[in-house]
């Protein structure tokens, strides 16, 4: 899928916000677990620890501090949001978590809901809620990431243990002209031929019914990953993409302020960038704090990286979402925000 804006209004980004667990597990606390060491996990993969929800945390709860973070530096009133699109695969209700967060938010005038795309469920959902502002639907959404992985882990398996954290990631968009437009364009990818490369499946337990019937007790499995295929998966296919996203934009590598991939690994981070030459002092990462935390990595990533200064006003990202599905997806866009 392929897209870009055919109307008279543009999008604007101005607000993030983020919000992570307080418990941190280092590589050397999951050495207690399993058999592993920093130095493995740290050269493997860049991180150093994760995030972890305790007892009194939610993964709701985070996507409203997030959530409520972003609409502060937007400057937004709650009531004067139209959409909610809550991008999560571990909601606390499969039947939609975007509406509490929602009414916590006190935005009683927006419509939310959900989209599961897994790693690439961020960009997904910043690249529908910009269809809705693109066509004059609404003029003001919120996007969220969040994703507690930690809470369907196999803490045995040490390939992939070491790999997940939890957190939330906020953004702020608004509809404006289309001499203001700021989010470039974008392509998505699905190939649910690769699909069992990395998934969450549900267990096939069947219990009695009534006489010979059965019915199906519903759970999931733990993560299963086949590392080597997805880390190969991404390098081939990101780069791909995005070359594809430079041309249809006229837009050079050598252009970007910033590149902002799904924080998964950072062999893959420093792979794609190689690709395009991009220096590593123009690659985001923030591995080593966060591990992978799928929806959420690059809305943290983009909110810290506004708040301490590196991005500013004006400046041109390029971001990748990949992962479960597979899915995949580039977007191009200009931070708008105030700082």
């Amino acid at each position: 899928m392929t897209g870009y804006s055919k109307t008279g209004f543009g999008v604007s980004l101005i607000g993030s916000g983020s919000a992570t667990p307080a418990q941190k597990v280092t590589n050397d606390q999951l050495a207690l677990l399993v058999e592993t060491n920093d130095e493995w996990v740290t050269s493997r993969t860049g991180i150093r620890q994760r995030r972890i929800i305790g007892p009194d945390e939610s993964i709701a709860e985070l996507s409203f501090k997030a959530a409520h973070s972003a609409l502060k530096m937007a400057n937004w009133e709650p009531e004067s949001v139209d959409l909610i699109l809550l991008a999560t695969s571990t909601p606390d209700d499969l039947f939609g978590m975007a509406p509490k967060v929602q009414s916590k938010l006190g935005a009683k005038h927006a419509v939310a809901f959900d989209l599961t795309a897994a790693c690439s469920g961020f960009l997904f959902a910043l690249v529908t809620a910009s269809q809705y502002l693109q066509n004059g639907s609404y003029k003001r959404a919120l996007i969220i990431g969040s994703d507690q992985l930690s809470g369907w882990m196999d803490w045995t398996d040490r390939r992939s243990c070491v790999l997940f954290g939890d957190g939330a990631g906020a953004l702020a968009i608004e509809a404006t002209s289309k001499e203001k437009e700021s989010f470039i364009g974008f392509e998505l990818r699905s190939d649910g031929s690769r699909g069992d490369c990395l998934n969450l499946s549900e267990k096939r337990n069947f219990v009695p019914l009534i006489d010979s019937f059965q019915t199906q007790k519903g759970g999931f499995n733990t993560i299963q990953m086949n590392g080597q295929e997805v880390y190969k998966f991404a390098v081939r296919e990101v780069p791909s993409l995005l070359q594809n996203v430079f041309d249809k934009y006229a837009i050079s590598p050598d252009s970007l302020d910033w590149l902002l991939l799904h924080q998964a690994n950072q062999r893959i981070l420093n792979a794609v960038a190689n690709r395009f030459s991009i220096p590593p002092e123009k690659v985001l990462s923030n591995l080593a704090c966060y591990g992978n935390t799928s929806a959420a990595t690059i809305p943290i990533m983009l909110d810290e990286a506004v708040r301490d200064g590196r991005i500013k006003a004006g400046h041109l990202i390029a971001t990748s979402g990949f992962g479960a599905g597979l899915s995949w997806g580039v977007a191009l866009f200009r931070w708008n925000g105030p700082f």
